[in-house]
Parts: C-alpha cells; sequence; structure tokens
C-alpha cells in the first residue's frame, strides 16, 4: 500500500515540475490530432511545431528512436502538407476546400497484413540492436512505437482511412513508455488521444463512404450518357 501511495506522491510531484515546453508540445499535438481528424491541412503546421519540441525533450531523457521518430515527423509535417494540397484526377474539374483536397482511401486487409509483419520484424532487428549498441530506454518497445509510427504517419499524409486503428495500438504502448519516463502530462496527452484515434476513424470512414457514394453516382452518370 506505501509503494502505491508512493508511485502516486512521484506521479504527482513530476507532474507538477512539468516543463513549459512540454505544455505547449501537447497543446500543439492536440491541435494536430483535431485538425487531422477535420482533415484540415493545417494539422501540418501545428505537427511541425509540436515534434520540434519533442525531439528535444525525448532526447533529454534518452528516449533515442522516439527522438529520432519526431525529426522523422517534422519532415512528414512538411510532405504531408504538399501531399494534402495535390487534388485527385476526378477532383480536378470540381471546386474543392484547400482543407480537404485529397480523397481519403482505404486499403485492403491483405495489404495491412503484409505491412504490419514486415515492419514488426524491422521492429524486432531495430530494438536488438538499440539493446545491444545504445543506452536506450526500453529499446524493443521503443523501437517497435517508432517504426509503427513512421509507416502510420505515411498512411496519415496518404488518407489511409485505417491509419487511425494503427495509432489506437501505438498509443495504448506509448502510454505505459511515457509514464516509466515520467512524462506525466505526455502520458495524459496520449490517453486522450486513444478515444480520438478512435473519433478520428468514424469520422473519416463517413467522409469515405461518402466520397465512394458520390464516385459511384458520378461513374453511373458517365455510363447512362
Amino acid at each position: 500500500m506505501n509503494e502505491v501511495m508512493l508511485a502516486i506522491q512521484q506521479a504527482f510531484t513530476e507532474a507538477s515540475v512539468m516543463t513549459f515546453w512540454e505544455a505547449i508540445a501537447v497543446m500543439l499535438a492536440l491541435a494536430y490530432l483535431i485538425l487531422a481528424m477535420r482533415t484540415n491541412i493545417w494539422c501540418w503546421s501545428a505537427a511541425f511545431l509540436s515534434t520540434a519540441i519533442y525531439t528535444i525533450l525525448f532526447w533529454n531523457v534518452s528516449l533515442l528512436m522516439e527522438s529520432v521518430l519526431n525529426i522523422y515527423y517534422m519532415g512528414m509535417a512538411v510532405y504531408g502538407y504538399w501531399l494534402w494540397l495535390q487534388v485527385p484526377p476526378e477532383q480536378q474539374s470540381q471546386q474543392h476546400d484547400v482543407s480537404s483536397q485529397l480523397s481519403i482511401t482505404s486499403w485492403t486487409w491483405h495489404t495491412h497484413a503484409i505491412l504490419i509483419t514486415v515492419t514488426a520484424l524491422v521492429s524486432v532487428a531495430v530494438g536488438y540492436a538499440m539493446a545491444t549498441y545504445t543506452s536506450a530506454a526500453f529499446p524493443y518497445i521503443d523501437a517497435a512505437t517508432t517504426c509503427f509510427a513512421v509507416v502510420t504517419t505515411y498512411l496519415v499524409a496518404k488518407k489511409v482511412l485505417e491509419n487511425w486503428l494503427y495509432w489506437v495500438i501505438i498509443d495504448l504502448v506509448s502510454i505505459y513508455l511515457y509514464f516509466q519516463k515520467g512524462l506525466m502530462l505526455t502520458s495524459g496527452l496520449f490517453i486522450l488521444y486513444v478515444a480520438m484515434a478512435v473519433a478520428g476513424y468514424l469520422m473519416w470512414r463517413k467522409k469515405y463512404q461518402h466520397n465512394v457514394v458520390a464516385q459511384d453516382k458520378i461513374s453511373q452518370q458517365i455510363i447512362s450518357v
């Protein structure tokens, strides 16, 4: 019982000394997720600033792959912004909103199975290298969340519907990882992320289904003509 109370007291103590920059990074990360759920292109600006801060924070607590991951996130924020500006051929003759130009797509479960298998194997290899040659904390967990986050961020940039399901699993694992390293505010953020990832999936699926119906109607009109 005393150990439990001590752990709770330590958690509150660590939360009370949370850095100003982590709070800023958390707010920007939330802004990114909310905007991404709404398929608003400005989500990438919030992502760029948030990940720039987290790059330094994670390096300071020896989460080396998490730090490297956030450098990748910064690059993907630029790529995602550019990619979302692109207009699919079937939409080029239509009036479109700059915040949602690239259509949401869905990949087959067979494709996802291959992607998951390959990413898992890479994660094990990276985790082994980190455990052997670096001082990284939780090398295998750190490597797994990093490798899958790299893949999933690309899915977000491509507007693949199932990216949200990947984030649910990644976020659940990340909660444990950040809690163990004393990033209490970030741990709380990732609890919220899980719920928001589920909501994001439902919102994107609704838009995807709407787009499918709309494209079917256009195809039928073309055929009838």
